[in-house]
């Protein structure tokens, strides 16, 4: 089951609501009313009566803003009446500024309610994004049981560099998780590549060796054609230099790469295959503690693999009934606290290691997120697998 929470949403705190609120704006306007009749001649507490639709506009919309500061006229050309009358100077000011700074305040609650109607379509676009390109993880897929979370350090999204995927084959089970070079909505176009080369490939290699070579190639791929468009919009805005320019044009794109772990489970037999293109080691978690599943022979990270042109190497692991075996993204671990420490992954898994994947991933994410006062500075995904019996 995808977990996906903002940073913060993990506490609770008490408050009011809006009827509560409202309640109290009226309750400040009558109240403030009768006390300035009743107050001694020298005393004027009507402009205070602006304080109504100033606490309105901080929970309520335009509209309920304006019958407030229209209540609160009313009751300031009320207190006139009742004490000097309505055309002395002195209330003839105290309206008019009434009647400024209530239009001030009513409009830019109307800005803020344009702003957060924008905003909510653009929280729309990005769920759809989200679940276009992120896929939710089954909860059961063949004999495993499936939970993840998603932490986007960038305050408005939902997705950013990190991913994952599973597909099924004729055999087994193949994940992916990667972590884009990057972090945020920068990085969505390379996982987007990432994920649908894996998509339409995980179940046509029948060899894991094959589909990482196939997943370096279109990374490099894509990598090599954003590379020549970047040259091409310098070359046509004059941008890249002569030879007697001051030095020679950068490219972004190469320095641009994917970190994944790429698996294999078969449905029969008690072992994984791992293939580690320069990603954190997933932990297994078993019966008698936790085990880092390092690679032997990791290979580059994806878009990187001409650097290193030498053969993919599938590393084995036991993996049977019950063992849960957990993946992250280097969001994880390098998340720091107030005194720059970072997480503590594996000593503060161990005290979940026999739970659910679920509640694993449940109290893993409070625990980030309380670790890191409730705001990452790098995007965060984390997958936990279950071997059924």
């Amino acid at each position: 089951m995808p977990l996906r929470q903002r940073p913060g949403d993990g506490r609770r705190s008490w408050r009011p609501g809006r009827r509560a609120l409202t309640v109290l704006a009226l309750a400040l306007i009558l109240a403030i009313t009768v006390v300035d009749i009743l107050a001694p001649p020298d005393i004027h507490l009507g402009p205070l009566l602006i304080v109504a639709p100033a606490l309105t506009a901080s929970f309520a919309g335009a509209r309920a803003t304006t019958v407030i500061a229209l209540l609160a006229l009313a009751a300031l050309t009320f207190i006139g009446i009742q004490r000097d009358g309505l055309y002395t100077a002195n209330h003839e000011t105290q309206l008019g500024a009434q009647v400024a700074v209530s239009a001030l305040i009513v409009g830019l609650r109307v800005l803020r309610d344009r702003h957060e109607r924008e905003l909510a379509q653009v929280r729309s676009v990005s769920e759809a994004a989200q679940r276009v390109l992120l896929r939710p993880l089954p909860d059961r897929i063949g004999p495993l049981h499936l939970a993840s979370v998603y932490l986007a350090a960038e305050a408005e999204a939902q997705v950013g560099g990190d991913l994952y995927a599973a597909a099924r084959t004729a055999t087994g089970t193949r994940l992916l998780v990667g972590d884009v070079r990057g972090k945020g909505l920068s990085s969505l176009g390379d996982a987007a590549l990432l994920l649908g080369a894996f998509r339409a490939a995980a179940h046509l290699h029948a060899e894991l060796p094959e589909l990482a070579t196939y997943l370096d190639g279109s990374v490099c791929w894509d990598l090599a054609q954003l590379g020549e468009q970047n040259r091409l919009r310098r070359a046509v805005a004059g941008a890249v230099p002569g030879p007697e320019g001051d030095g020679p044009a950068t490219d972004d794109s190469s320095e641009s790469f994917i970190t994944a772990v790429i698996l294999d489970i078969p449905d029969d037999g008690s072992v994984l295959r791992l293939i580690d293109c320069g990603h954190p080691p997933p932990l297994l978690l078993h019966a008698d503690g936790i085990t880092t599943l390092g690679a032997r022979h990791p290979a580059p990270p994806l878009g990187l693999g001409e650097l290193a042109p030498t053969a993919y190497e599938v590393e084995v692991f036991p993996f049977v009934p019950g063992d849960r075996l957990l993946i992250y993204t280097d969001g994880v671990i390098e998340a720091r606290d107030a005194e720059r420490r970072f997480y503590p992954l594996t000593e503060r898994v161990t005290a979940w290691r026999d739970d659910r994947p679920t509640a694993l991933l449940g109290h893993l994410r409070r625990d980030l997120l309380a670790h890191v006062g409730g705001r990452l500075d790098d995007d965060a995904a984390i997958v936990v697998v279950e071997r059924l019996a």
